[in-house]
């Protein structure tokens, strides 16, 4: 990967592991489920216009429709475990627990994708990820009932993750990147709607700078140009040499939750993030070895 890649590729996991800090800022000026509803909805038009001009495809057969119905209802009860969790839990333990998908998906894949095992190097990375994620749970210094209960929402919204992620991997080969993402984003964000309606407490606490910068970000920055922009960089480089920067995302999100919402630094928060950023190093620089190995990308 050339040098300027490559420091796009960081700027891309920077702002990624932001995400979870405007999510936590917009909960101060929106219902949970509304904030999600807003983003989405909004992420999803920014991206049916992006695709019209570009001239993306979009259309879809009819038996890929329960597919993508299928993938909405899962990425809709991915992202409301996430945001649920998240509204009882720090920025920076969401950001961390979040950060361990990709061992849950190499977990699964090794079970359901072909080719895809886990090999010992991986698997001592994935020792390292869930050894850090276990410190946060028994972090004396900061835990309360309350965060945990909402660590553990997260956790098992990152395995619904991955259950997704494995399911996408193995039928995308049939659809445009735009339209596995573009159509699921679109059904949920109605979904959402609807929580927003029956749970939310007040959807619509306040509106003011702060909260329109979180959700602008959240919707703009991550879920529209960073999606495009990530999959542009796949398509031009491989998903091995992106992934090994995925390491940076949890150090961004720790670091800016701390520094922007004032969130306790213990040392059971540091150990976490030194252990799951350690595990993720290990874990694709392993695929970078098998993918040699096997004499090309198999991405």
């Amino acid at each position: 990967m050339p040098f300027n890649a490559a420091v796009f590729t960081v700027f891309l996991c920077i702002l990624f592991g932001a995400n979870a800090v405007a999510v936590k800022i917009s909960f101060t000026g929106l219902g949970i489920f509304t904030s999600a509803g807003v983003r989405f909805s909004i992420a999803a038009v920014t991206i049916y216009l992006w695709a019209r001009v570009t001239g993306k495809p979009l259309g879809v057969r009819r038996g890929q429709i329960i597919q993508l119905l299928l993938l909405a209802l899962i990425f809709f009860s991915q992202l409301s475990l996430f945001y649920v969790g998240l509204r009882q839990t720090t920025a920076s333990h969401g950001t961390l627990i979040a950060n361990i998908l990709p061992f849950g998906v190499m977990v699964l894949a090794h079970f359901f994708v072909p080719g895809e095992k886990i090999v010992l190097r991986r698997f001592l990375g994935l020792i390292l990820g869930f050894v850090g994620v276990l410190l946060l749970f028994f972090d004396s210094a900061s835990i309360t009932a309350r965060m945990v209960a909402g660590d553990l929402l997260i956790l098992l919204a990152v395995v619904v993750w991955s259950f997704n992620a494995v399911y996408t991997k193995r039928i995308i080969g049939n659809y445009h990147p735009l339209q596995i993402t573009l159509y699921p984003m679109m059904i949920s964000s109605l979904l959402f709607f609807t929580c927003g309606i029956l749970f939310d407490e007040i959807m619509v606490i306040k509106i003011d700078l702060t909260i329109i910068k979180s959700m602008a970000y959240q919707i703009f920055v991550t879920a529209s140009f960073g999606m495009v922009a990530w999959n542009t960089m796949i398509r031009r480089y491989g998903a091995t040499p992106l992934h090994s920067f995925v390491y940076i995302m949890p150090v961004s999100g720790v670091v800016l939750g701390v520094l922007m919402l004032n969130e306790p630094l213990t040392y059971n928060l540091i150990a976490s993030l030194l252990l799951i950023a350690s595990g993720l190093i290990i874990v694709n620089r392993g695929k970078k070895m098998d993918t040699s190995k096997k004499g090309g990308n198999k991405e």
